[in-house]
């Protein structure tokens, strides 16, 4: 790492804080003392996640859980939608290379697995371990500090579920950090099917580590934007001190969470056409605008520039930050199952491989418009007195997830 590096990286910690306090509501309150511990924090896990030899054959080992994961998903799938091609007939796409029937199973068999391994006591474990460091770290109550780490492996809709007795109690800034680390993190239901898209263009990558160590280094930086945009000291506490079950036995685990994988993978479908056809008619219109000026005009054009200066505060050279940009504009606008495949299709050279990774930590998260509309949906749904408050903070909470992930990327840039 040379000179300029060095001052890139700590021009990137002070701006990506920067950037967050303009949405402060008091900035004279903000404690300096969290923003050190967040940062701190994600440097430390990084270290661990990414550096301690036993750690890495731990992810090399899960790396081939998800391979054969994938290949019984792929079973599955085949049986049900895969069809055998007409012999001498024209090549034409089995279903299961298609988004929808090759990419959205995986969704609905790990969203059952994490169910599983949850009403097994194995990942309240983990996540009860992350839980506990941020309540000291951060000062903040149980409720919150359960509802913000289990997003680092169930959805952001299914998290507020363990809390849900508690949402009425709630305080605004302790919803802001339920809801930026929501959208700060990807859930393990997804991160199979990302990795179906990624695997190939990240052949020498164990792209399961980078996941975990994406969205688990982002719940700290989720809770130190929160602290910064909504500075309060107010906790909110268990009244009880086991952790809530959300699950009776393991087949209602199984049912229950293919359900909610169901459910998931219809409304990843669903968005994604709506979505990639509103984008394709405003650059129709882009087009014959720019047309108009001899110049190409595109959203993602745009959001390149938008973006290029913060993907420069990450640690990427400023001759790649604007494709970099591109790509963090297209997820924050649309979502990262438009930007992560983006990302696998760049040409060689475009972004050097450690601007590709660092790329990969800015997109891991759900933290896109859509995204707003379905948590402010679902935690309504859960708790309708408070529906106006989750709309309150719902703005900060995009903002705050957008930098985490930003931030995130900023960090693991530091380790490669």
């Amino acid at each position: 790492m040379n000179l300029f590096n060095l001052f890139q990286i700590t021009i990137g910690f002070v701006g990506l804080v920067a950037l967050a306090v303009p949405f402060s509501d008091d900035i004279k309150k903000i404690n300096l003392k969290y923003i050190f511990y967040g940062i701190l924090a994600q440097l430390v896990l990084a270290l661990i996640l990414l550096k301690v030899p036993l750690v890495i054959s731990a992810f090399e080992i899960l790396g081939n859980g998800v391979f054969i994961l994938q290949q019984a998903t792929q079973e599955g799938a085949n049986f049900v939608f895969g069809y055998p091609p007409i012999e001498d007939a024209p090549a034409y796409r089995s279903l299961l290379q298609t988004f929808a029937f090759g990419v959205l199973p995986y969704v609905i068999v790990m969203s059952c697995i994490s169910a599983i391994l949850w009403y097994w006591g194995i990942l309240p474990f983990i996540v009860n371990m992350l839980s506990k460091a941020c309540q000291k770290l951060f000062n903040i109550g149980g409720p919150v500090g359960l509802g913000a780490a289990a997003n680092v492996f169930i959805c952001q809709f299914e998290a507020p579920l363990l809390i849900r007795p508690y949402l009425k109690k709630l305080t605004n800034k302790e919803l802001l950090i339920l809801m930026t680390a929501g959208m700060a993190t990807v859930a393990g239901s997804v991160m199979v099917a990302l990795i179906s898209i990624l695997e190939i263009s990240f052949a020498d990558v164990n792209l399961i580590q980078h996941f975990i160590t994406a969205s688990v280094l982002s719940v700290p930086a989720a809770i130190m934007y929160s602290n910064i945009m909504i500075p309060s000291s107010s906790i909110t506490e268990f009244t009880e001190s086991k952790t809530p079950k959300i699950y009776k036995s393991t087949m209602d685990a199984i049912t229950r969470g293919t359900s909610d994988g169901t459910s998931i993978a219809i409304s990843v479908g669903t968005i994604l056409i709506v979505v990639i056809a509103l984008v394709y008619i405003v650059n129709s219109f882009l087009g014959v605008i720019g047309m108009q000026f001899g110049a190409d005009l595109s959203i993602e054009i745009i959001l390149g520039y938008i973006f290029a200066p913060i993907a420069w505060l990450m640690g990427i050279p400023w001759n790649e930050a604007i494709i970099s940009g591109e790509l963090l504009g297209i997820k924050t606008a649309l979502n990262e199952f438009i930007a992560y495949p983006a990302l696998a299709n760049l040409e060689e050279g475009v972004l050097s491989d450690r601007s590709k990774l660092i790329t990969f930590y800015g997109l891991c998260g759900f933290a896109n418009l859509s995204s707003v509309g379905i948590l402010i949906s679902g935690l309504g749904a859960m708790e309708p007195e408070r529906k106006q408050d989750f709309i309150d903070v719902s703005f900060k909470a995009l903002i705050g997830a957008t930098l985490a992930s930003c931030m995130t990327g900023l960090v693991v840039g530091c380790f490669i």
